[in-house]
Order: C-alpha cells, then structure tokens, then sequence
C-alpha cells in the first residue's frame, strides 16, 4: 500500500512539474508576443536621412523658383519703368512739334501786320487793304489746321455753339434767330474751341 501511495505521489509530483514548466513556456510565450517589433537603429537612421535628403532637395527647387520668380518680377518693372519714360518722352515730343508747327503756320500773320504798319503813315487804303489780306492769310491757316469759324447773323441760336450775351426784340428777325454777332466761335472737329457770343432776338 505504501508502494501504491508513492506511485501516486510520484505521479502527482511529475504532473505537477509538468504543468509549472507548461505555465513558465506560456508565460515566455506571451511575453515575445507582447514585445512591440522595433526597426533595427541603422535602419531607423538611413530612413531618415532619405527623408532629410527629399526635403533638402524640395528646400532648393523652391528656392531656385522663388529667385527665378523675383528676377523675372524685377525685369518687368524694369521694362515698365523704360516704356513709361519712352512713351512719355514721345508724348512731350508730339506735342512740342504740334505745338511749333502751330506757331510756324501763324507767322505769317505777323508778317501781313508789319507790312500793314509800314504804310499806315502815309496811305490809309493800304492799311485796310493789309489788314483784310491779313485776315483772308488767317483764315487760311485755320482752314489748315482744322478749325472752322462759326457764327452768323440769322442763324437759329444752339446753346450748344452760341453764348448769347445780350437779348433784342426785333420784329425782323424771327423768334431765337441770331441778330448780332459779337464775337466769332471757332471749332475743330466736334470740340468747341470758342463759343460764339451773340445777341439773340425775339
């Protein structure tokens, strides 16, 4: 019987054994399951020296944009500022020749009146003779530069052309009919250079 007791002793105590070796095996089991996998250190560093290397290229290209972008800025103001003193240049030139070439054509005139005054002292018929001539010359150059006198008696009166400076009632003109011509207008084109004054009847 003791014998049988031993048997069973011994059995218990390998089962025992057993199952303690089984618990250690689980538990070194689950410790290497729940170790998190970690990437070896040189790995790790060449990883992020790609990743460092990418972004210094990118850091470059945008830079290397960004100076093309501002020399281009600078060489468009610089183009700018040159057709802006070109096209002003040109403007003073265009009207300093339209302006001299004014001047040239009225000239004459001035030339009509001298020799209207050298013979005021002793013809008088001269004098007006001169002074029409002058006139006629005047006209003339208007005609060329494109001005157009206007204003005349009977016309209508066009607030438009005509400042009416006085006011007659006078049955033998009809009503807003211009009367008296004061003084001239002149105009190029569609612009009003001088409006005529009048005296308007009715």
């Amino acid at each position: 019987m003791n014998e049988e007791i031993k048997e069973e002793n011994g059995t218990g105590t390998e089962e025992t054994v057993n199952e303690a070796e089984t618990a250690g095996e689980a538990a070194e089991t689950a410790e290497t399951v729940e170790e998190p996998s970690e990437e070896p250190a040189p790995e790790k560093e060449e990883k992020g020296s790609r990743k460092e290397k990418k972004l210094k290229k990118e850091l470059e290209e945008t830079e290397k944009k960004l100076a093309a972008s501002e020399e281009k800025y600078l060489r468009m103001i610089a183009e700018y500022d040159n057709y802006r003193k070109r096209t002003q240049k040109e403007r003073e030139g265009i009207y300093t020749d339209a302006y001299a070439d004014a001047l040239k054509e009225i000239l004459p005139v001035a030339d009509a009146l001298e020799m209207a005054l050298k013979y005021s002292a002793s013809d008088n018929a001269k004098i007006v003779e001169g002074v029409d001539m002058t006139l006629k010359k005047f006209s003339e150059i208007l005609g060329k530069m494109g001005v157009e006198a206007f204003g005349a008696e009977g016309e209508t009166f066009d607030p438009n052309l005509h400042n009416a400076v006085m006011h007659v009632e006078d049955e033998a003109y009809g009503e807003n009919v211009i009367a008296e011509v004061l003084m001239k207008g002149y105009r190029k084109g569609d612009k009003v250079l001088r409006y005529a004054m009048v005296k308007v009847a009715n």
